[in-house]
């Protein structure tokens, strides 16, 4: 059931964005979500046009925005030939097909995006069963939207109409695949399992963070290998894991999906097999991208993730990527005294927050000796007491 977000031999997909301003957000805070929105909407190989935004005790329960926005979405679309139109927050299946009867063009919510995007990405067997299951879940409480054209065949008092039995025989095929695939994804996790047991002697590394921070870059410089790194949202979907040694210690890195506010709920539920590498892992190294001007939003995020998959108590090492493209006044940082240097990095709030912290630059390879030290020595105190016999290679 994999949905093409565009065509490049046809063209690329226009889209108008769209998003509620709660009491509990602020106009900035929208609009950076709208930001990371649009950036979802280009990874999937799409055009963002324009945003929309209304301020709302909560979303409207029929169509999301009030009736007047609507309407004003629905003039610009047809005025501008508008393909698709994406709203920041997920939609109920009757949202969803009122919307679509007002606007008269294809419609996506923030989860059928990132499902999208995930059905794209998808490598391995694994993560291949994990995005179709997560799809399929996501798509059964809509399935009656598929149908509308047949409301007219139903039946009377105590009779079915073509309709509905076509809807029931679709939802009987797709909870069959469902069980399949979830039957499959048991019998990959057992395979899993037990090359993770063969791998329990070394020390095991494992990187978290937001998407798009600079995991993969980390993993490249640490490992010497060459996994895909690019400036995309969710650029690495399947867990990679390499051997590593520093100095004469090796342990285990594997680099995973990143983290993203408003995941879908199935979508987390299907890669939890996939994370188990963070669940498992020794120590969790929290890469954060610091030039992001709310990276503290996405620490709470990828905090309330690993709290969720029962991985926050583990020892964790946060690794502020990107310090060359810091931008202090977005922080409200002052710099009348110069540019920041990394003794002022280490003695601010993010290091006395977060500790231990590193301060890094991946791509520019900066401070990342430091970096290779203090996971040496963590990795070296684990390695001893859990091998006490081993200590005389140190």
């Amino acid at each position: 059931m994999k949905q093409k977000f565009y065509d490049t031999a046809v063209k690329q997909e226009r889209a108008v964005l769209v998003g509620v301003i709660t009491p509990d957000e602020t106009e900035a805070q929208e609009k950076e979500y709208l930001e990371e929105l649009e950036f979802l909407v280009t990874t999937a190989g799409g055009k963002t046009v324009k945003h929309f935004t209304q301020k709302l005790q909560r979303p409207e329960r029929a169509t999301f925005v009030g009736t007047g926005k609507l309407e004003e979405i629905r003039d610009y679309v047809k005025a501008e030939e508008i393909d698709i139109v994406v709203f920041d927050d997920e939609l109920s299946p009757s949202q969803l097909r009122n919307i679509e009867n007002e606007l008269q063009v294809k419609i996506l919510d923030r989860s059928n995006l990132i499902l999208d995007i995930f059905a794209g990405r998808a490598q391995t067997a694994q993560a291949k069963t994990q995005v179709e299951l997560a799809q399929l879940q996501y798509l059964l409480p809509r399935l009656t939207r598929l149908w509308t054209h047949l409301e007219r065949q139903k039946g009377g008092i105590g009779m079915r109409g073509p309709g509905e039995s076509q809807i029931e025989t679709d939802r009987r095929l797709i909870l069959n695949k469902i069980s399949l695939l979830k039957e499959r994804l048991k019998l990959i996790d057992r395979q899993n399992e037990t090359q993770r047991k063969n791998r329990q002697q070394m020390i095991r590394v494992a990187l978290v963070g937001y998407t798009n921070v600079g995991k993969s870059t980390i993993m490249n410089m640490l490992s010497k290998s060459d996994i895909l790194a690019e400036n995309k949202l969710f650029a690495t979907l399947d867990t990679t894991v390499r051997k590593v040694v520093i100095e004469n210690v090796p342990f285990l890195l594997s680099d995973t999906v990143g983290f993203i506010r408003k995941l879908p709920h199935h979508l987390v539920e299907c890669f939890k097999s996939t994370l188990d590498e963070v669940r498992e892992a020794d120590i969790l190294v929290h890469v954060v991208d610091v030039s992001h001007p709310s990276f503290e939003d996405q620490i709470r995020t990828v905090n309330e993730t690993l709290k969720e998959l029962g991985a926050r108590d583990k020892l964790m090492i946060t690794v502020f990527n990107k310090m060359d493209a810091f931008v202090p006044e977005q922080h409200h940082v002052d710099v009348t005294e110069g540019p920041l240097t990394l003794d002022d990095f280490k003695q601010s709030w993010m290091a006395k927050n977060n500790s231990p912290a590193i301060f890094i630059s991946a791509t520019k390879k900066e401070n990342v000796d430091e970096f290779r030290n203090m996971l040496y020595g963590y990795i070296k105190d684990m390695h001893v007491d859990r091998y006490p016999y081993d200590n005389l290679l140190y």
